[in-house]
């Protein structure tokens, strides 16, 4: 498993996950990560949404069906031993 990061929401809430992978599509950098070092964790793709101002990064976790299952692919390939559903 990759390094463990520190997600926080807009509420502050912690969400703790593992870095799997990442990769820039069309000028937009992307995030694989896990919620779990187990192999049954639940996977999710955020997008960076940082602005030149921002100190830290943005992310945002990616919604849109259609952009999930593209990138989907995308991870897949980079990460040949993991199945992202």
């Amino acid at each position: 498993m990759d390094e463990k990061i520190i997600l926080v929401s807009e509420d502050g809430e912690e969400f703790p996950c593992y870095m799997l992978e990442e990769t820039r599509v069309a000028g937009c950098n992307y995030v694989l990560v896990t919620d779990s070092e187990e192999e049954d964790g639940e996977c999710y793709i955020f997008k960076d949404v940082s602005g030149e101002a921002d100190t830290e990064a943005v992310y945002e976790i990616v919604e849109d069906e259609r952009e999930q299952q593209y990138l989907a692919r995308i991870f897949n390939e980079l990460l040949d031993d993991v199945d992202i559903r």
